[in-house]
């Protein structure tokens, strides 16, 4: 008998395996230990970061908190498996459990956008949406081929082209296509829809796209369908912001008027990091005198070229406990309890910004239709990244963006998810105004006493016991709520 192994026999087996082999020689068995012991750094860095996410406030738009099913399904045996290929077309054996999960995902997301198979398909395999909205340019563009969205400084998103004012390109769409941004009104904070179609029927763009990652309202999603039929283009949405305020319809829905729609999948929705396509397929509409750029006359042929750019084009094989996990909450989001929780994100924001509004601050277009709002602090006197700065060391995080029409970036961008996740409502977010304007007044403070340039601004925040102080109310008050999926 091979002595590295013996036969173990106990009367609590797992059913599904009434005989097992167990290792008793410690260079096989090594590898096989619990976190705690098998990396206690790591471990004690994870523990830190979970004690950090309790006591803080977190506001930065884009994140929110997982529920315990979702993690459980993050750190299962399906990381195990390789299934590069399409559900039912596989390029490994052995994968019939990983289709039927992933089949499930995609009949889930349509579902959860109340959306009918025959009209849209749903590709649930992006890393991110970044990477979905790469696969979505390489599926139906040439390289060099034309892009129009949202300017950066306006609320946009890099992925959809971007370039500095010294001509740098900085995201890879800009790099392998040409990009032109349409912008918001500087005076406003609404994008200029008049000036969008003059761009637009000028540069002639292949795939035009809306939504972007700092634009606290609605989209006019029909004036964008107007001007993509007159100029020909693929009409796309990038909702990864507000999906889940789409998902139940709390905001207008792109699904009515786009070709394509990407998005996320972590942030309103409440699912695990990635990207997830939607497009149209069957018959197209009927639009007289609009002559298009892509496809024939009859039929949406988006579904073949797009699978195929993401696999095997630009991605390996899908990470299949991403997808279940996916799964899982796009059973959430089909659920009334997911509709009332995005009611109340959306409460939670006018709440923040109503409270913050009563104190004279300035909120770009005056405040919000979806989870976020941006607060200008330029007319405050304020650095954003030292405003930013003093929040973090407050345990509130929230992230410094861009306000168009100023000379430096000059704002920060607040999201409501993240907190309604962990029961805040309301009144909650009144509270949280006032931990935010408190910190802007020690950033004042700071600036004045040890000057604006962060090297300066920094040497202020050390053993700062206003600081200090906001940290105690931020964590008294952040502690009294739940953490989904933690054992706090």
């Amino acid at each position: 008998m091979d002595q590295r192994v013996k036969r173990k026999a106990e009367g609590h087996q797992h059913s599904c395996f009434p005989s097992k082999r167990v290792a008793v020689d410690s260079a096989v068995g090594w590898w096989n230990q619990p976190l705690g012991v098998a990396d206690p750094e790591i471990f004690d860095i994870m523990e830190k970061e979970k004690r950090r996410q309790f006591k803080g406030i977190e506001l930065i738009a884009s994140e929110n908190f997982v529920c315990r099913a979702v993690m459980e399904a993050l750190g299962s045996h399906l990381c195990n498996k390789y299934s590069e290929g399409m559900p039912g077309a596989k390029y490994y054996t052995g994968n019939q459990h990983i289709d039927e999960i992933e089949f499930l995902c995609c009949q889930r997301a349509l579902v959860a956008f109340d959306l009918h198979p025959g009209n849209w398909g749903v590709n649930v395999q992006p890393y991110s949406c970044t990477s979905a909205n790469f696969a979505v340019y390489t599926g139906i563009l040439h390289p060099g081929d034309r892009i129009m969205g949202l300017d950066s400084p306006s609320g946009g998103h890099l992925s959809h082209g971007y370039y500095t004012l010294g001509g740098k390109k900085v995201s890879a769409a800009s790099i392998f296509f040409e990009t032109l941004p349409y912008k918001v009104n500087p005076q406003t904070g609404y994008i200029d829809y008049d000036k969008l179609e003059e761009k637009a029927l000028d540069f002639r763009p292949k795939i035009l796209i809306c939504g972007g990652s700092s634009y606290p309202r609605e989209w006019d999603y029909a004036r964008f369908r107007q001007v993509a039929d007159k100029c020909g283009a693929v009409l796309m949405c990038d909702m990864a912001h507000i999906s889940g305020l789409v998902a139940a319809k709390e905001v207008a829905s792109p699904f009515d008027y786009c070709d394509i729609v990407t998005s996320t999948t972590h942030k309103s929705l409440r699912g695990p990091r990635g990207g997830i396509i939607f497009y149209r397929r069957g018959a197209k509409p009927r639009r007289q005198g609009f002559v298009h750029n892509y496809g024939d006359d009859s039929n949406y042929d988006f579904e073949e070229k797009i699978n195929f750019a993401l696999y095997p084009s630009l991605q390996g094989g899908p990470h299949n406990n991403h997808i279940a996990a996916l799964a899982i909450a796009f059973k959430q989001v089909a659920t009334p309890e997911y509709k009332a929780y995005m009611q109340q994100v959306k409460r939670n924001a006018q709440a923040l910004a109503s409270a913050l509004s009563r104190k004279n601050c300035r909120l770009v277009t005056g405040g919000t239709d979806n989870h976020l709002l941006l607060w200008d602090l330029t007319a405050r006197g304020l650095i954003d990244r030292n405003y930013e700065k003093v929040c973090e060391a407050c345990h509130i995080t929230l992230n410094k963006c861009a306000i168009y029409g100023s000379i430096s970036p000059g704002g920060v961008r607040i999201g409501t998810p993240a907190m309604t996740s962990r029961g805040c409502l309301e009144e909650d977010f009144e509270t949280i105004a006032d931990f935010l304007l408190r910190a802007a007044q020690i950033t004042g403070k700071v600036q004045r006493e040890h000057g604006k340039s962060y090297k300066d601004f920094l040497k202020g925040l050390q053993n700062n016991k206003e600081i200090s102080d906001l940290r105690n109310r931020v964590e008294t008050f952040s502690t009294q709520f739940a953490m989904p999926g933690f054992d706090i």
